[in-house]
């Protein structure tokens, strides 16, 4: 399916080749996600991160460490399925006996497929993969990277603000690093009215997998005694 970027690039541009053509392209990998979300057979949670973080960096060894207490608590666990934090995290998934899944992307110059996915794909378009870390998912947890974790992020705030997904928890790993980023949103979004405090609050930060683990699998079981997971 993947074609190193090609075709997202074709369908950004002026040509001659018909809509229909284009439309089937994304189509058809909708289809291949769905397809592979379904094979999902337990709650899940999707993980992001840099993939520049190195084996020996305290995040990667976080994020093993996380993923690792989602498998045992019975999630699956997502990331984008390259390195740095998202191999940190598949790895210590299946280090864990969990389902341990990776959605990919198709670059130019970096991020192979990590070696520690049970279920895998490949994308072509960054927007179709993004619908599939959120279906997939009872909640996301976001450690430190750079502008990929940082469109995540932002995507799931936007969809929960507008309501298109329900109680859905993002936490956001490591106060240290994503302390600044809160402090201009509570002092220029929050303060200028742009957003609501239930907005600011939907933030989560954590230190600690287990506290990841609980606050991600404690809202899970609540929408499952509501009926409404």
């Amino acid at each position: 399916m993947a074609n190193a970027a090609g075709s997202p690039r074709r369908i950004f541009r002026h040509t001659q080749e018909p809509v229909a053509a284009d439309v089937s392209l994304i189509a058809s990998e909708f289809l291949a996600g769905f397809q592979l979300v379904e094979k999902i057979d337990r709650p899940a949670v999707s993980i992001f991160g840099s993939a520049r973080i190195g084996e020996q960096s305290a995040t990667y060894e976080q994020a093993r460490e996380t993923a690792r207490a989602f498998a045992e608590a019975g999630f699956a666990v997502v990331t984008g399925g390259g390195p740095g934090v998202m191999a940190a995290a598949n790895r210590g998934c299946k280090e864990a006996g969990g389902l341990s899944v990776g959605f990919n992307i198709a670059l130019p110059h970096e991020q192979g497929m990590n070696p520690w996915c049970d279920l895998s794909l490949t994308f072509d378009h960054f927007h179709v993969r993004k619908v599939m870390f959120v279906k997939a998912a009872e909640g996301f947890v976001n450690f430190p990277g750079g502008f990929g974790t940082q469109d995540e992020l932002w995507e799931a705030l936007t969809l929960r603000q507008t309501g298109k997904i329900g109680d859905f928890p993002i936490v956001l790993f490591d106060s240290d690093y994503w302390g600044e980023m809160l402090e201009w949103v509570r002092d220029e979004m929050l303060d200028d009215g742009l957003i609501t405090p239930e907005d600011f609050a939907g933030m989560l930060v954590c230190d600690e997998p287990a506290q990841a683990v609980e606050l991600v699998v404690s809202r899970y079981q609540t929408r499952v005694a509501e009926g409404s997971a």
